[in-house]
């Protein structure tokens, strides 16, 4: 086969795999600006609601674990074709879901299907692409990484102020189709496959332990930090995953090979990844329920303000991942935190009166510093592996990744809850004469900023840790 037709059969393959994963992250964060309304409308908490963001990350990181297995035991297509059949299965769910449990189940069953897409994508790209032009590949992959979550907003916004929270799926469902339809005509297998044993023990360990942590960090703003169901999720979740990780270490064929944790570079990245994850999923879901519950914004008014966030992102990622094939990580990845530090910190003083422009700016440096942070994390860690360790490598960063966006989704929404609880008896007793309206209102307002300010300590912690990132051009 000549070089044109191999380059040709790369794009339409590239192609294919990102709009999955696209279709896939959008549907990660799409309900996040609807959540205040989908709250009123199935009558529950502010705590139960994020489940529904919350339930599809944890997902993901159950299933991710797996997939190395996955790879190295079915082809390409069979893989890609299945997470995308469960991933319509899910959007019909969603679309047709009579009450919250409905809905719920629908996105757990999405989040199983997407689970699997980014790590094989991230496989195929290694693959199929030699070391010096991976930068810019991944490039593609970092604009899908943070443009679908950022854009997303903005869709859901336009959409649910013209029709319902439903058209977001039923308009999902014909894209699912159309991706099926291309991956069953042009999706081609790029790798080995071979038939290694499925560690049943560690998948239950492994969701015991993610699961258990996950649920215990989300009820602490419903039940308290003392609460025998809270501390008890914690401490089985903590039991579970130390098993898990010691299964994997003492196993010679683990279900997540952690020896890549040898790697200084591969750890280091993975570091930054998780804490920069955490801080872009918690302004993802913080922000709107500022903007809607306490500053009375529109769903459309919030996509909006998020637009100009998105777009650039979508411009800096491509122009990231050329730059990282020349300077490397760390250069980006430190002005990228920079940028990062400089955005939340901004928004750690939120007020009733903090304006429109001023909340939009910083969600634009926001966008910047992650789309100089993701890409160049992820792949200066993956280059740094051997080749036989790549499976596992991709398997291990998108499981801590998943895991961070959910904590980092769970953990500001309970301080948040519980400093809110806490501002409100507050105000209570200062002995000002406000309604019961402003006190809701400014005392949810303070709580937004205090996990804001949790936010803040995350994103300077992984500023510092690139101070051990080695200096070096993958």
């Amino acid at each position: 086969m000549d070089q044109s037709n191999q380059q040709v059969e790369k794009g339409i393959l590239l192609f294919i795999l990102i709009l999955g994963a696209f279709l896939s992250l959008l549907n990660q964060t799409i309900l996040n600006v609807a959540l205040p309304d989908l709250m009123k409308q199935f009558e529950v908490s502010t705590t139960t609601i994020q489940w529904l963001s919350t339930g599809f990350m944890l997902v993901n990181g159950i299933i991710i674990p797996a997939t190395a297995f996955f790879i190295k035991r079915f082809t390409t297509r069979q893989l890609f074709v299945s997470s995308m059949v469960l991933l319509l299965v899910g959007t019909f769910i969603n679309a047709t879901a009579p009450n919250f449990a409905f809905l719920l189940t629908g996105r757990l069953i999405q989040a199983a299907g997407a689970g699997i897409i980014m790590p094989l994508l991230m496989v195929v790209i290694l693959a199929v692409f030699p070391e010096e032009g991976r930068g810019a590949a991944m490039g593609i992959i970092g604009l899908v990484m943070i443009v679908a979550p950022a854009i997303a907003p903005t869709l859901a916004g336009f959409v649910i102020g013209h029709f319902s929270w439903r058209w977001l799926f039923i308009g999902m469902f014909p894209l699912v189709v159309i991706v099926i339809a291309l991956s069953l005509r042009y999706l081609v297998n790029v790798s080995e496959t071979s038939k290694p044993k499925l560690d049943i023990i560690s998948i239950l360990l492994s969701t015991a332990g993610f699961g258990g942590i996950l649920f215990g960090f989300s009820s602490a703003a419903d039940k308290g930090w003392g609460s025998v169901v809270v501390l008890g999720c914690l401490i089985l979740g903590t039991i579970c995953l130390v098993l898990f990780v010691w299964r994997q270490l003492m196993s010679s064929d683990p279900l997540l090979n952690l020896q890549v944790f040898k790697n200084r570079m591969f750890t280091i990245t993975t570091i930054i990844l998780v804490l920069s994850t955490m801080v872009m999923y918690a302004d993802i879901i913080l922000l709107p329920i500022y903007l809607q519950e306490s500053r009375g914004y529109t769903v459309l008014e919030t996509g909006l303000l998020l637009l100009p966030g998105a777009l650039l992102s979508a411009l800096m990622s491509p122009i990231s991942g050329r730059l990282f094939d020349k300077i490397g990580a760390k250069p980006l990845v430190v002005v990228g935190l920079l940028f990062s530090i400089t955005a939340i910190g901004g928004f750690t003083n939120l007020s009733e009166t903090t304006s429109y422009h001023y909340l939009m700016t910083n969600t634009i440096i926001l966008r910047i510093g992650m789309s100089l942070i993701t890409m160049p994390v992820n792949t200066g860690g993956l280059n740094a592996l051997p080749k036989h360790l790549t499976a596992d490598g991709t398997a291990v960063s998108n499981t801590v990744r998943q895991v961070a966006g959910s904590v980092g989704t769970a953990l500001p929404v309970t301080i948040m809850t519980m400093r809110t609880q806490s501002h409100a008896a507050e105000l209570l007793q200062s002995g000002d004469i406000l309604s019961q309206s402003q006190i809701i209102r400014q005392a949810s307002i303070l709580g937004i900023s205090d996990a804001y300010i949790f936010t803040a300590v995350i994103v300077i912690t992984a500023f510092l840790v690139t101070i051990f990132m080695p200096n070096q051009k993958e």
